[in-house]
């Protein structure tokens, strides 16, 4: 599962951006990772490790949650059964 978000460009500046990612490891784990940055500049990457798939998942949509709450917009889903996961 991924997804993008973005702010609405402010004037003067470049927008800022986060991309969440939630996958599946070969051993049956669960890797979320969140990457935020600026369009064009640097980013950062967190990664955190999860047992189950709920777990993950719950981790997931709170940083989906956390990012909506601070004003970003949902640009892109990949892999979700609805629209906003």
């Amino acid at each position: 599962m991924h997804l993008y978000l973005q702010t609405p460009p402010a004037a003067g500046s470049a927008p800022r951006n986060c991309r969440i990612a939630l996958e599946q490891d070969l051993l049956g784990g669960w890797t979320l990772y969140r990457e935020s940055g600026t369009e064009g500049g640097r980013a950062t990457l967190k990664r955190e490790l999860y047992l189950s798939r709920d777990d993950a998942l719950a981790a997931f949509e709170h940083a989906r949650d956390a990012q909506i709450k601070r004003g970003f917009k949902v640009m892109i889903t990949q892999g979700f059964d609805s629209p906003h996961g």
